[in-house]
């Protein structure tokens, strides 16, 4: 069953299939420029430590 999808680089339509070896993008260069924007973190994951100064630390000691 072949999928299609836009490709999060250039918006073009692409196949999610074993046949695009490039999937989710249509091609390396759309790979390669999306890894190139995490490499300059224009891209980043959002930090969700969480910050225990204000804690108790009885609290963090029962759980």
């Amino acid at each position: 069953m072949n999928m299609n999808a836009i490709c999060p680089t250039c918006n073009k339509e692409t196949q999610l299939g074993p046949a695009n070896s490039y999937r989710p993008f249509c091609s390396e260069r759309c790979r390669l420029i999306d890894l190139g924007q995490w490499m300059n973190d224009t891209y980043s994951i959002s930090d969700t430590t969480v910050n225990t100064d204000n804690i108790d630390p009885d609290f963090l000691n029962k759980h």
